[in-house]
């Protein structure tokens, strides 16, 4: 859904999304994300001690995030178009959503709780401020956003939007680089593969 014509309505007027984060807070942890990245990153690969069986369990739970984050990459026209079709219209966040969920399944991959306690630490501390923000950021250069909030949940898909119709689309799924998401759940694969012992 585009952006309402008109008058633009002064953002103390419009309805806004519930923050749980001071803005300086968010804008911080959101400058330091490729650092908390690489130490996600140092953490899988010390932490991890996947099995055969962890594996089995974890992967499939992983690759259904993969795919909700891809059905989301193929509606997103950042800053062009409000997304409301497809997994946004049920969830205004499907991609965090979906990086939650591989997530997940990862962490049961790799049979560690010190590793689920430093992604569930660093998804609530860095990447929810970091969704608080990219939200008000939307509500600022769209004036439906507020409306569209107050009816879809932020990850929970408990009230869908009826207004969006647009297609998935790969143009869009490749413009947003959905593919690097992909080639980085491969090489995890490849890494709890080989630390398993399996090969």
């Amino acid at each position: 859904m585009s952006s309402s014509g008109g008058t633009k309505v002064p953002r103390g007027l419009k309805p806004t999304p519930q923050t749980w984060f001071p803005k300086p807070y968010a804008d911080f942890v959101q400058r330091l994300r490729v650092i908390f990245g690489f130490v996600l990153l140092i953490a899988f690969g010390w932490l991890s001690r996947p099995s055969r069986s962890s594996i089995a369990a974890g992967l499939p739970v992983a690759v259904c995030g993969l795919l909700l984050r891809g059905w989301a990459a193929g509606h997103l026209a950042k800053d062009r178009t409000l997304a409301t079709s497809g997994p946004y219209s049920y969830i205004r966040n499907p991609l965090y959503a979906g990086t939650l969920i591989v997530a997940a399944g990862i962490v049961i991959a790799s049979r560690s709780l010190w590793l689920a306690v430093i992604f569930g630490a660093v998804f609530l501390f860095v990447y929810l401020p970091a969704v608080e923000l990219e939200e008000q950021h939307l509500c600022d250069i769209f004036d439906t956003y507020g409306l569209y909030a107050q009816h879809v949940w932020r990850f929970l898909p408990l009230r869908r939007w009826r207004g969006g119709e647009q297609r998935f689309s790969w143009r869009l799924y490749k413009r947003n680089q959905e593919y690097k998401a992909l080639l980085g759940f491969l090489f995890a694969v490849a890494w709890l593969v080989w630390k398993s012992g399996t090969l």
